[in-house]
């Protein structure tokens, strides 16, 4: 991240506060910081953009392809770097994006002890669903979670897009505790894996939402292992609409809704799975 923001231009005071750094082709930048909003003044040219997004792939772009055409790449410390760009496919599916027209780098940040309060509502083998919008924390909270269940259960950490555990050749940038960390399965692998091999307490994963998430973790219930995972859904309404996070709420003892930009990592609203399914 040094050499981005010395690319930018950024001031080191004020590379502690940024949440994003927002990228396009012939326009400033601009950095997000807790909800305000400041462009800079340069123009980025074409070319400067095609650097800094070579700067984001370590000057191998070939060994981040499987990111890249999905939409995203993975920085070093868990930072991560949506792309635009134009669609390749081949035969129905995207398989790269080429000539790459803006960058919406997301700057990952650890905040220990903010699942403080959760951690009293955890029992063994429990389940707990975090919902909440873009950027309000939900990944920071599971990671926290993860770090402070390790220093007593067995945590299997399924970080499809490394960013829980922003694992870099090996080693975790962010910290989960003693956790088992599956770096860049799909969740379907991830939780194959980690119910065959590592007799997990808990399984920890970032945002479900598919038929292939709902049939893992109803798996892994059936297993005796506690489920703690994240959802985008704002509210019970916004969640109850979405039929295959309806169909699998029975599995978490506890839901709870974290709040927006403005209230990052705070729990807003929380709801028992009886509740709603009664």
């Amino acid at each position: 991240m040094k050499r981005i923001f010395e690319k930018l231009g950024i001031p080191p005071q004020k590379r502690t506060s940024l949440n994003e750094i927002r990228l396009r082709v012939n326009k400033p930048a601009t950095l997000i910081a807790k909800n305000k909003s400041v462009t800079l003044n340069k123009i980025l040219t074409k070319r400067e953009l095609e650097e800094i997004f070579r700067l984001m792939c370590d000057y191998s772009v070939y060994s981040k392809q499987n990111e890249i055409k999905n939409g995203f790449i993975t920085l070093k410390g868990g930072h991560r770097a949506g792309i635009c760009g134009t669609a390749v496919y081949d035969k129905g599916e995207i398989i790269n994006i080429r000539d790459i027209s803006a960058i919406n780098l997301r700057i990952a940040c650890e905040h220990k002890g903010c699942s403080d309060k959760l951690m009293k509502k955890i029992k063994i083998n429990s389940g707990i669903l975090l919902c909440g919008a873009p950027c309000s924390g939900k990944t920071t909270m599971l990671r926290d979670i993860a770090r402070k269940l390790s220093e007593h259960y067995k945590v299997a950490v399924i970080d499809t897009r490394g960013e829980l555990a922003a694992t870099y050749q090996g080693e975790n940038g962010c910290d989960v505790g003693t956790s088992f960390v599956l770096d860049g399965y799909s969740k379907t692998d991830g939780f194959d894996h980690a119910l065959r091999c590592l007799s997990p307490d808990y399984i920890i994963c970032d945002e479900i939402g598919t038929a292939e998430d709902a049939l893992s973790v109803e798996n892994a219930v059936n297993s005796g292992v506690g489920i703690i995972c994240s959802a985008h859904c704002n509210n019970t309404s916004e969640l109850l609409s979405k039929p295959i996070l309806k169909n699998i709420v029975k599995y978490f003892d506890n839901i709870f809704f974290l709040g927006n930009r403005e209230n990052v990592g705070q729990v807003i609203e929380e709801t028992k799975s009886y509740e709603l399914i009664s």
